[in-house]
Parts: structure tokens; sequence; C-alpha cells
């Protein structure tokens, strides 16, 4: 490992994952309700967690909702980082590796994702980009193969083929000196439209993890409507940080849906907060990340 992700804390609490055989939620945030329930889920069930950004968020606040989310962190009772996923532009990752909030790098992790290119090129720049992260202290994470589809935020990649990820491929990317794996072996970002259409590929997943054990931790993209036994079973096969998007967000979607208009904004925000910390708290129980911290 190099001398200055010594003290990264995001590859700190991944690794105490691995050991301990549980999962950790990343939980994709849009907005300060999601931020606060996650903050507010993670106190209560004494669990770390990751809170995840997408480049839209720099795009849209400039450096406001990063600050916002990077202070939330910090001042927890409990370990949470600032991951910003699916970062696909050069400029943007750059721009996030050298952000600061109060004197620290403001992001822990960075997921340089450069799956809309070719392999070789797609290689080339993930170990330019990956030292640019690590020598600000920075940890990476990279996509080999391409995971299928798209969702709010992830949009280069949305209409390009999915790719599964072989072993070999994956020691490839891990030589580029990622420290987070997120492999393609069946799952899709966006919506499965039933649990029935959920095929993942385990004895794949089980042979990536065999590779990269010792190397890099593996981290599950792609969990809309996954139930309890598949987000368990992928732990299982190797899995430590696993993102989560509408599996903490429907109820929240729903109910903003149903009650813009009708009652008072700030009702809305503390209900919708309520809503999206259940259920987050409900998924860190599964996942076994409850008392951890």
């Amino acid at each position: 490992m190099p001398e200055k992700l010594k003290n990264n804390r995001a590859i700190a609490m991944l690794d105490a994952a691995a050991d301990g055989g549980y999962g950790v939620l990343g939980i994709v945030s849009y907005n300060l309700e999601t931020i606060v329930a996650a903050v507010r889920a993670a106190e209560r069930k004494r669990s770390p967690i990751q809170i995840l950004l997408f480049p839209w968020a720099i795009h849209y606040a400039n450096g406001l909702l990063v600050n916002l989310a990077a202070d939330a962190c910090r001042s927890a009772s409990v370990p949470i980082t600032l991951h910003m996923d699916h970062a696909q532009e050069e400029d943007i990752i750059v721009k996030a590796a050298d952000m600061q909030t109060q004197g620290q790098n403001s992001f822990d992790s960075i997921m340089i994702d450069m799956s809309h290119y070719e392999k070789e090129e797609n290689l080339a720049k993930t170990k330019k980009l990956v030292a640019h992260c690590h020598e600000r202290g920075i940890a990476t994470e990279a996509e080999p193969g391409r995971i299928e589809g798209g969702e709010d935020g992830v949009k280069d990649t949305a209409e390009l083929e999915g790719l599964l990820t072989t072993p070999e491929e994956a020691q490839e990317f891990i030589d580029t000196g990622i420290d987070f794996l997120a492999p393609a072996f069946g799952n899709l970002h966006g919506d499965y439209f039933g649990v029935k259409n959920i095929k993942l590929d385990y004895p794949r997943l089980d042979s990536i993890h065999r590779k990269a054990k010792g190397q890099v931790q593996i981290v599950l993209h792609g969990t809309n409507e996954f139930p309890p036994d598949i987000l368990q079973k992928c732990i299982k096969s190797g899995v430590t940080r696993i993102n989560v998007n509408k599996l903490v967000l429907h109820k929240y979607n729903a109910y903003v849906e149903e009650n813009t208009g009708k009652v008072p904004l700030t009702e809305l925000m503390e209900k919708g907060t309520q809503l999206i910390q259940g259920l987050i708290e409900e998924h860190m129980d599964n996942i076994g990340s409850t008392g951890k911290a």
C-alpha cells in the first residue's frame, strides 16, 4: 500500500468489513435529507457507512453539497466516509481529488469509471488517474468490464452493452493500483422489474474474489430490488461495500410524489428523512454492519 494511503479511512473501513464478514452500505445521496438520514441511521445503529455522491453534485452546486456531505462525515460519532461514485470524466476526477473541506480531502475515495472506453484506453486512463488520487491520499475504485444500464447520475454507459468481468480482466485493473473493484457479474444499474429477473453469476463473483483477495476489496453496484438473502449471498462471495439507491429511497420517492404541495415543506423534509433512515437501518441489520462502528 502506498504510504499516503495508510491512514485512508475508506480502505480501513472495507478491510474491517472483509475481516468481519459483513457489508457496509454505500448510500447514494442526492440531497440534504439523504445525508441527514444516513448519519442518523449510522449513529443510531453504531454502524460504519459510506456516503456516495455522483459528479452531478459538483456540477449542480460546485463545492456546496460536497462540503455539506464531507462535514457530515467528519463530525459524526461513528466512521463515515465520502465517496465520489461513477466519475466518468478526467477533469471531474482531478477536481474532486483536489477538493478540500476544512483543510482535509473532501473525498476519501473516488470511482474512476472509464468503462465507456475500450479496455486498453480504460486501463491507461485509470492508471494515470489512480496515481493522481493516491498522491493525495485518496483511495480509488474501477469497474472491469461494464455494468449494464443506467441510473439517475450515471449516464455515459447507459446505452452501451454490458460486459461481464473475468478474473483475468480483474487482475489487469488491480495492476493499475486501484483499491476497490466493482465487477460486472449479472448486476445492472437501474431496475430489474422483479426479483425473478435478477440473474447473478455467483461462480464468476467467487472466482473474481479469489483473484482479488489480499489485493483489493470487492464492491457491489446495481442493487435495486435486491432482497436480503441476495445481499447476504454477495457478502459471502467477498463483497464489502454495497451501493444502495432505490433500496433506501423508494419510500421517500413515493412520499414526495404523493405529498409535494399538500403538506408544509418542513414536514415533507422531516418525514422524508425518517423514511430513508428507517430503510437504511433495516439494511444495516440485514448486512451485519449494526454495532460494528
